[in-house]
């Protein structure tokens, strides 16, 4: 059993998602329970996955849940860009969230690729 606080992956998704959640606060009151309470979910489903991943028993279980963070992180990147798009977040702000997004995402595919057995570097 892994300790995912331990996984760098895990380290780089909860600052991420601390960030959307600030970054959140200031959206307009009616999207409350729409487009906050959606890119709220997808920032916290890639920590939890990657957490709820650690207690598989085996790899391809772990790369599993690896996988749904991934997807949560694609919904994420997008989420960001309508909140940009929307005039909810500004220009700073959408690129440095999506570029942290974007280096998770990276992480988790190699990482992916790793547990499966494919390197992507040979």
């Amino acid at each position: 059993m892994r300790n995912f606080r331990e996984l760098k992956v895990w380290q780089k998704a909860h600052p991420v998602t601390l960030a959307v959640y600030r970054a959140t606060q200031n959206f307009p009151r009616q999207e409350q329970y729409g487009l906050t309470a959606q890119v709220r979910r997808s920032a916290l489903s890639i920590g939890s996955n990657i957490a709820e991943g650690c207690v598989k028993a085996t790899n391809a279980d772990f790369c599993r849940f690896l996988n749904i963070a991934l997807g949560s992180a694609s919904e994420l990147e997008y989420q960001l860009l309508l909140a940009h798009d929307l005039g909810y977040l500004r220009s700073s702000q959408h690129s440095a969230l999506e570029a942290s997004v974007q280096e998770l995402k990276r992480m988790l595919t190699g990482f992916i690729q790793f547990l499966a057995g494919k390197n992507p570097r040979t």
